[in-house]
């Protein structure tokens, strides 16, 4: 009786330790920090609120805890995801730049969400990090917008300023995309706590379902 308990308890041992390590998340996204006086920091709620969308919709694991690295640092190799936003200016020095290429160019992926205001800066900066490629308007049949969501007319518009279409640009290298660029779009708003901005529920299901598109096009087409 004692070797039959013994046994059994063995086995829901077992079966405790495969289900933790079976639902233990895989990888961590993170948000890039940056020099320059730009607030990278912005929208604090909206990449956890992304990853639970993605976690409960798209049955990813992805660990709710997203770290806060810096373009320079080795750090940055921890994470198949970055997210960079905000409203003002971008600097990097050659560290960063020289970091950051060789993070992309090793298989990571950044996306960059303008908070409205940066454009004209991280223009600039990604020119240094791949000062002979340019960025490039993604046509609207372009995966990225075509994975388990479907956005026929790209990107949505979730917030407007200046009356202009929202324009999805990209990065690529040998047939890889290593920066997609969201502009005239306020994504990342759209992912924030609902009370932050007021947005409508169909203005969230947009931007929530798009960022999702992004992420598993990054983390499984790219």
């Amino acid at each position: 009786m004692n070797k039959l308990k013994f046994i059994l308890g063995l086995i829901i041992v077992v079966l405790t330790v495969s289900f933790v390590s079976s639902t233990k998340p895989s990888y961590k996204f993170a948000i890039l920090k940056y020099s320059g006086g730009g607030d990278w920091y912005a929208n604090p709620t909206s990449v956890p609120n992304l990853v639970s969308f993605c976690n409960d919709n798209l049955n990813m694991n992805i660990n709710q805890t997203v770290d806060e690295v810096n373009v320079g640092d080795a750090e940055l190799f921890n994470y198949p995801f970055i997210h960079m936003t905000g409203h003002g200016n971008v600097v990097f020095n050659e560290n960063d730049v020289t970091n950051l290429r060789k993070y992309l160019t090793a298989g990571g992926f950044l996306h960059i969400d303008d908070n409205y205001g940066m454009d004209k800066f991280i223009r600039t900066e990604l020119k240094k990090v791949f000062p002979n490629t340019e960025l490039v308007e993604l046509p609207f049949n372009h995966p990225i917008y075509n994975q388990t969501y479907k956005f026929n007319k790209g990107l949505p518009k979730i917030h407007e300023h200046d009356n202009k279409a929202p324009q999805g640009f990209a990065i690529i290298k040998n047939g890889r995309v290593l920066v997609f660029y969201s502009v005239e779009c306020d994504l990342g708003d759209g992912w924030e706590d609902k009370l932050v901005h007021n947005d409508t529920k169909e203005a969230r299901e947009k931007a929530f379902k798009m960022g999702a598109n992004i992420v598993q096009f990054s983390l499984m087409n790219n």
